[in-house]
């Protein structure tokens, strides 16, 4: 019996959080908060990731189990986040404990690590086939929604927001990013880079927008899977093109020794990114995700390197989502900030943003022969969705599971774009 068949009998036998019994993993919470609250964690990165995975976990269960939030709001991705910050606003964790996460996540570069082996493996994961085949047609509908979220959000904060600019770093641009991940956490480190104030100041303005569309973008994918069942003719059911299918990849159990090459491979990548970006004025983030998809599409790295950081991506995903979306909750989310945020009128500019750039790539898909309603769930909705869990929980309200491989090409691929803008707009103010 392999390791995953093992986990798998046990979360079919027993309620489990991680993986763990859920009597086991209270006695951990336990010991964990008893040591926090008694100035017991230990120092730098062992205390550090031991509370953010263990709070990060369990406010990830309680989301991803409560049937609203799960099906409307992001699940345990919102909880994790906002569960946290609100921790932190009303001074339930101490004070030293947030300075060590807040040191581990910044200066210790834990999110930086966390990036890089999701860009990394999350591109080389795609079907090179599927990138080759079918991205020229999936490009154009992309681009096309990207230029309507600008200038239909952009428009609306001229008339009733902040202004054309404002709207479009603040609102527009975090709404297409890709989730935190991919958009909100590196376009925070750019806005900082380039306007100056804190990355957290940054991070607390981003995330309303990025929390309000992927609601939208859960909510209308259910109403198009419902569009479709009444009007077959506009959708393949989860084929993008007619009489174009590709392969699915089989689950595999991953080694100690892949895993091992993929951190390698993620941080490599990142550092000749970095590299990179003395010569060429781009993000280090934007150049990593269109060097990793040069290679994937012409086949240049090794099978071993490439299975590898896939193996590492999905340890990262897996083990490390949660504990990542605490640390962005204390480190970089100021709840007075959000609150004042959510207003009516942006509300509305979401809103409005969000649905015309559903029927934009959908009409656009038509024209260039994608089925309307596949090209708005994955180069709109797609683009919308908070990153990975955001996509799982859009395809899962759309019944499209199998679109997953697009919806990666628009988070991953159409993040760099989405940080070139990023900088350009950041410029002009």
């Amino acid at each position: 019996m392999s390791h995953r068949e093992e986990l798998e009998k046990i979360n079919n036998t027993k309620l489990t959080i991680f993986n763990i019994p859920i009597g086991w993993f209270l006695l951990i919470v336990v010991i964990t908060l008893f040591a926090m609250y008694t100035g017991n964690l230990p120092a730098g990165i062992v205390g550090a990731l031991l509370i953010m995975m263990v709070l990060g976990e369990f406010f990830g269960w309680i989301g991803d189990r409560t049937p609203i939030l799960r099906s409307y709001l992001g699940g345990g991705a919102i909880v994790a986040i906002f569960g946290s910050a609100f921790l932190k606003h009303m001074n339930w964790i101490p004070e030293e404990t947030t300075l060590m996460i807040t040191d581990f996540m910044q200066v210790g570069g834990f999110l930086n690590l966390y990036i890089a082996g999701l860009i990394t493996g999350s591109i080389l994961s795609i079907d090179s086939k599927v990138l080759v085949k079918a991205g020229t047609r999936f490009a154009i509908p992309l681009l096309v929604g990207v230029a309507t979220a600008i200038v239909i959000g952009g428009t609306m904060g001229f008339l009733i927001g902040d202004g054309f600019i404002q709207t479009v770093l603040i609102i527009v641009l975090p709404l297409m990013g890709g989730g935190m991940g991919l958009g909100g956490v590196p376009m925070s480190q750019l806005y900082s880079d380039v306007l100056g104030n804190d990355p957290s100041y940054y991070i607390s303005l981003l995330v309303p927008a990025i929390a309000l569309g992927n609601l939208f973008a859960i909510v209308l994918a259910s109403v198009l899977n419902g569009l479709g069942n009444k009007f077959p003719k506009l959708t393949g059911n989860g084929v993008m093109i007619p009489g174009f299918q590709y392969e699915k990849q089989k689950e595999t159990d991953y080694s100690i020794s892949q895993l091992g090459i993929g951190l390698i491979a993620g941080l490599l990548f990142l550092t000749i990114a970095t590299l990179l970006g003395k010569l060429i004025p781009l993000h280090p983030f934007a150049l990593m995700i269109l060097l990793i998809a040069i290679f994937k599409i012409t086949n240049i790295l090794p099978k071993f390197l490439v299975d590898a950081a896939v193996s590492w991506f999905h340890f990262v995903l897996k083990n490390w989502t949660y504990a990542l979306l605490v640390g962005i909750g204390i480190t970089f989310t100021d709840l007075n900030v959000i609150i004042e945020a959510f207003t009516l009128e942006f509300v509305l500019i979401v809103g409005i943003t969000v649905i015309g750039v559903m029927l934009m790539t959908g009409f656009i898909g038509k024209l260039v022969g994608i089925y309307p309603i596949e090209a708005s769930i994955t180069a709109g909705l797609g683009m919308i969705s908070m990153g990975g869990t955001g996509d799982v929980s859009v395809l899962a309200a759309a019944r499209r599971m199998e679109l997953m491989a697009f919806c990666q090409i628009a988070s991953t691929l159409g993040a760099s774009l989405i940080l070139l803008l990023a900088d350009f707009f950041a410029n002009l103010l």
